[in-house]
This record gives structure tokens, C-alpha cells and sequence, in this order.
């Protein structure tokens, strides 16, 4: 648990207002304490977040006007059809990316057989004559 100072708990009544049911739940102990250790403080703190929930449930939130509502619409519907090609431009060019990838790593697995088969063939005469019978031991 940590300890709350005066300027922790102005500004937990700064963020969350005066109603300490709305502080978060790890808060709420170390505040109650603090509020019984120094009332004058937490009294101006709360009587001045209290004021401002005050203002703030009296205000009414704003509603858009029908016209503005209207045209947030019909340019949402212009912006998709945009996006349309766009998304189609997008899936061409990704499936361009796959398919140079894919071209890339068949390439290369093409490319290393041809030049390592060269040298496994060394390898493997290499290896034959270690294990196999000298001419100069057959004919002497």
C-alpha cells in the first residue's frame, strides 16, 4: 500500500471528482486515511472538485444537427467507395509481393542444386577413392 501525499490526493480529486466511488479501487483506503489525518485540506480539495462535477452533470451534451449528421453520411459513403479501388490496388500489389517471393525461393532452391551438385560429385569420387583399390596395388 503506498502512502498518499496532499498532492496524490488533489490530484485524484482533480481526475475522478469529489465522489471517491469513482477513484480506483486501490486508492480509495489510503484516502479515507489521509481524509482523516488532514480534514482541512481534503475539504477544500473536495469542496473544489465538487463544484466542478457540479458544472459538469449540469451541462447538457451537445446533439448534432440534423444537416451536419446528414453530411457526416454521405461522406462516409464517398470516402468507401474510394477505398474500394484502394483495397483492390492493396490485394494486386500484395499478391504481386507473394508471387516474387515465392519465384525468388524456387529459384533458389533450383540454383543451389545446379551448384552443389558439382561438388557432391567431387565428394563423392573423392570418398570412392579412399575406400577403393589403387591401380598400383592391382598392377603393381
Amino acid at each position: 500500500m503506498t502512502t498518499m501525499t496532499p498532492a496524490r490526493f488533489i490530484a485524484l480529486t482533480e481526475a475522478y471528482g469529489a465522489d471517491r466511488r469513482r477513484w480506483p479501487e486501490a486508492e480509495r483506503a489510503t484516502a479515507e486515511a489521509f481524509a482523516a489525518r488532514h480534514p482541512e485540506l481534503v475539504g477544500q480539495a473536495l469542496a473544489d472538485a465538487d463544484g466542478l462535477d457540479a458544472l459538469l452533470f449540469a451541462s447538457r451534451p451537445l446533439q448534432p444537427s440534423a444537416a451536419l449528421r446528414d453530411r457526416v453520411i454521405a461522406a462516409a459513403a464517398v470516402r468507401q467507395g474510394r477505398k474500394t479501388w484502394r483495397n483492390r490496388l492493396g490485394l494486386a500489389m500484395g499478391a504481386g509481393w507473394a508471387a516474387a517471393a515465392c519465384a525468388g525461393v524456387v529459384a533458389g532452391v533450383v540454383l543451389t542444386d545446379q551448384f552443389t551438385a558439382n561438388a557432391q560429385a567431387d565428394a563423392v569420387l573423392y570418398q570412392s577413392m579412399l575406400v577403393g583399390v589403387d591401380d598400383t596395388e592391382v598392377l603393381g
